[in-house]
């Protein structure tokens, strides 16, 4: 039906696609209009596709709320600003031809009022580059890579917060590491030990409030009563306890206390007390069995209604104390981040930004159209997710970005920055293009949207700039064409993951191979430790979950996993050293470590799990409950583990590829 496909191509819907394989998918009429109609373009007839095209068209006449430009660029006005009329001594009125009407060119990146024939919009200017590695003037730099929750201090607690983090900057930092990567630390649900997943957040624009710590403020530390602090965290416990603490904390401050917290929060606005609203009436509803704002009484679904007002003026006390709690993570997170630049850190935390939101959050009920809204967010089959995935995740809509001048985007890379050094955007091909999904479907039911990429990498580039940040941008899947030299002109640092760059004969490339402008990693949060690959572990719990391929057995995956430990060694060793036996593991970690400390790129980080040879890993995907995703703890103090002469030598090891020459 061409004219629902013209109707889908004005959106932004790619209806034909590729997927890993090369090979060409083409995306059902049904499925584009389902899309198009949580999009609010209706499609079911050839009136609703007309009157949506008119739509559109109306829509890109307007003028916009915000032009994105380069530094030292002429900007052309786009034709819905580019107007002139001029009246003749007859009174008769000429309209001029205006569409090579430019903006001169400007020197300094920045944000720039603008008014143009009587609209007010705003200019961004972007620099051409992100700050990059070499600008740290430090030559090639490392870190680790941690899950806060793990970490274990020198007091018992029920999972890791911002102060057994600020232990872990100083620790590496003596190590000689420049960063640590971080999982997301977004606002989750308060007290809600249901959703703890860190990449399905309540809120991007704040805190967990869970992970503040007292201390680290110069405030009495929580009580020392704590539920069981096992192997496992149990996040129902644990979060509905840490709540309560926090009550008992807030409720002793005293007024000088309480006044600065006030003024400290006052500056930053409505949001900020927009968050702490929903805090409060999502721990007063959820004890009523409403959990997620579109569960909540009507009266309620509106933040700037009435009952919403009427419950804010009802629960002030409720509200300041979510105000605490929020103010409390975020002063935390700054001084863990001061610590590890005192330290001696050229970067520090290298945050993470996850791809989307919950549903249910903070953010959807706050941000209204400015989100997707009747569609979830995944990705189609590819290496990390061989059946496609459905994240039952929002994201920002294109529209809804557009109308707003991108206002909730640049607030979302600013608050990230705000406590960071660096920052990872998880997923970044969504810049470019995001698999939407109608809600309640399967992720074959999706289809690629496509976004405003240039604007949205010059605005990460301008924020970047303003905060002196390295950017990250998560590029492992299949990639939308033309992304990967957009980034990497942008300055933007990709991932080089070791169980993903392979050669073209299937075998592991060598250390200099790696992408110079990338981040080389042994491994992320969703892939095997080099432990848990080298024996076998990722294979047993595949076999365990039913996930091995469909015409594969337990045999023959070991028989190819043996054939892949020698393509591997030898390109770690060149086969310097006899293979090792898959239960002999110190050997091969450490030189999975030395290999990519001895790659041309800039920066370059290991999982703790890697440098204390766990052979389990964080998480994994396509799982829920079936696997302890985000539960598992150390067995010890940080600074404890580290110590062990096994541990140690492996951190000696990346230390000193990092300190000598790249690989030739």
């Amino acid at each position: 039906m061409q004219e629902l496909h013209a109707l889908a191509e004005a959106i932004g819907l790619q209806r034909i696609w590729w997927d890993v394989d090369g090979r060409e998918q083409v995306v059902t009429d049904a499925s584009l209009r389902a899309i198009a109609a949580a999009l609010s373009y209706p499609a079911e007839n050839s009136a609703e596709i007309a009157a949506s095209l008119g739509r559109i068209k109306a829509e890109a006449e307007s003028p916009p709320a915000m032009i994105v430009t380069d530094v030292g660029m002429e900007t052309p006005l786009p034709p819905s600003l580019a107007g002139a009329e001029l009246t003749l001594p007859d009174g008769s009125v000429q309209r001029l031809d205006t569409t090579r009407w430019t903006l001169p060119a400007i020197d300094t990146p920045g944000y720039y009022p603008l008014t143009v024939s009587g609209h007010v919009l705003t200019l961004a200017v972007a620099p051409h580059s992100c700050p990059t590695v070499a600008s740290l003037g430090k030559g090639r730099i490392w870190g680790a890579a941690v899950q806060i929750p793990a970490l274990r201090g020198e007091r018992p607690d029920a999972f890791g917060t911002f102060a057994e983090l600020a232990e872990a900057v100083e620790t590496f930092a003596a190590q000689g590491a420049d960063a640590l990567a971080i999982n997301p630390v977004h606002a989750l649900f308060a007290g809600d030990g249901r959703d703890f997943s860190p990449y399905s957040p309540s809120s991007r624009l704040y805190l967990n409030a869970a992970m503040g710590d007292p201390g680290l403020v110069g405030l009495p530390s929580l009580p020392t009563d704590q539920p069981e602090d096992g192997p496992l965290i149990d996040w129902e416990k644990a979060l509905s306890h840490r709540l309560a603490q926090m009550r008992v904390l807030f409720a002793a401050l005293d007024a000088t206390t309480r006044s600065r917290i006030a003024r400290d929060n006052a500056r930053e606005g409505e949001s900020l007390q927009r968050q702490a609203l929903y805090d409060a009436l999502d721990v007063h509803l959820r004890e009523q069995g409403a959990k997620g704002w579109q569960n909540w009484p009507r009266e309620f679904h509106d933040p700037k209604g009435e009952a919403v007002a009427a419950f804010a003026r009802d629960n002030a006390a409720e509200v300041e104390f979510h105000l605490f709690a929020q103010w409390l993570a975020h002063k935390s997170l700054r001084e863990v981040q001061r610590r590890a630049r005192d330290a001696g850190m050229a970067v520090g935390l290298l945050a993470d930004l996850a791809v989307g939101v919950h549903t249910g959050g903070a953010d959807a009920w706050a941000m209204g159209g400015t989100l997707l809204q009747g569609l979830t967010i995944g990705a189609p089959p590819d290496p990390l997710g061989p059946l496609g995935q459905n994240w039952m995740l929002t994201g920002f809509s294109p529209r809804g970005l557009a109308r707003s001048g991108y206002a909730p985007w640049i607030a979302t890379i600013r608050a990230a920055l705000s406590t960071a050094g660096a920052l990872r955007i998880d997923h970044a091909f969504g810049l470019a293009r995001l698999w939407v999904v109608p809600e309640g479907q399967p992720s074959s039911a999706g289809a690629y949207l496509h976004y405003p990429f240039a604007d949205l990498i010059r605005l990460v580039a301008l924020e970047a700039h303003l905060a002196g940040a390295l950017i990250v941008a998560e590029d492992l899947g299949t990639m939308p064409h033309g992304f990967g030299p957009a980034i990497t002109a942008r300055g933007m640092l990709g991932m080089r993951v070791l169980w993903f760059e392979r050669a073209a004969d299937d075998g592991f490339i060598g250390s200099a191979d790696y992408d110079a402008q990338a981040v080389a990693m042994t491994g992320t949060h969703d892939t095997p430790t080099v432990a848990g690959w080298w024996s076998g572990r990722d294979l047993q719990w595949a076999q365990c979950l039913g996930r091995l391929p469909e015409d594969m057995t337990m045999e023959e995956a070991e028989a190819r996993r043996a054939w892949d430990r020698g393509l591997l060694w030898a390109s770690l060793t060149r086969n310097a050293a006899p293979r090792p036996s898959p239960d002999d593991l110190a050997p091969v970690i450490e030189a999975a470590l030395r290999h990519i400390g001895a790659t041309p790129c800039g920066l370059a980080i290991a999982p703790l799990e890697d440098l204390l040879a766990e052979p389990e890993q964080p998480n994994l995907p396509g799982t829920i409950t079936e696997h302890p995703n985000w539960r598992r703890r150390l067995t010890a103090p940080l600074s404890e583990l580290l110590q062990a002469p096994a541990t140690a030598g492996r951190l000696r090891a990346l230390d000193e590829a990092r300190k000598g020459p790249p690989s030739s």
